[in-house]
This record gives C-alpha cells, structure tokens and sequence, in this order.
C-alpha cells in the first residue's frame, strides 16, 4: 500500500490483516443456509447475489442476518480457505465477529473484521482495493 493512502478510522471487533478487492453485499447474508463453506458461493436462493463466490475477497456487509449458527459456518469456510479475506460490517454483529475469532483461535487463521462509520461506508463501498489493518486497539480501512 503506498503512503498517499487514504486511511479511515474503525472499530476492531476481530484482529488480523487483509488486503483484497472488496465484495460488497447487497442486502444482509446469514451465512447459516446462505453461504456454501466448501465453496465460497452464496447459496440462499433470495438473496440477489445468489451464486457470487466471496472467496478471497473483503466482504463489505452493512449488517448480518440470521442464524447463530453462521459463526460455525463462517469460521469452517475459513478453516478450508474459501471464506473472506477480511470483513467490514456496518454495525456491530457477534455472530459475524465470533465466527472469526474462532477461526483464529481453533485454526490459527485470521480474518479480520472492522466496523465502519457511516459517514465512510459510500467511499469504502465503492473501492476498487482495500487493505484492513486490524491490531491491538486500532482498526483502519486504507483505500489506494
């Protein structure tokens, strides 16, 4: 990342680095029933990006959805290498957040995920690359 990025203050909910394009979703997931673990593909036949794969990529979701079960589901499809890179919430979500940090824990895989300002959310969504920098007490969005 060069040094004229431009940075954005977050709020860490789960530490570790990431840096891909982002994959912004258009309406929440629940990752339970929505999301196929082995292959990164959302699978919930409702929601308007059925079949897009988020595999690698920073997933950009204004809230969860569903089912406290998706944190087993999110952190199996991390284990296996098919899930996000990293994961930047709108508002604050546990089962997101839990998913990941046992992905780290029992697995020793990091994704992190950052809450957003609001009044950030329209630049972050609209990158073409970013970068989350998740550590400590510190959270930032770098945008190229």
């Amino acid at each position: 990342m060069s040094g004229d990025a431009k940075k954005h203050i977050a709020t860490l909910l789960a530490p570790g680095f990431a840096e891909a394009s982002p994959f912004v979703l258009a309406e929440p997931l629940s990752f339970w029933g929505g999301l196929d673990s082995a292959t990164g593909r959302i699978i919930d036949r409702w929601h308007p990006q059925k079949d897009a794969i988020i595999t690698g990529r920073i997933l950009l979701m204004t809230a969860g959805r569903g089912s406290s079960s998706g944190s087993s589901v999110l952190a199996e499809a991390i284990r296996l290498g098919k899930g996000p890179a990293g994961i930047v919430l709108l508002s604050r979500d546990a089962i997101v957040t839990v998913g990941a940090m046992v992905a780290a824990e029992l697995y020793g895989i990091a994704c992190p995920v950052v809450m957003a300002r609001e009044e950030d959310w329209a630049e972050i969504s609209s990158a073409s690359r970013l970068t989350l920098q998740a550590s400590g007490d510190a959270a930032f969005i770098l945008l190229p």
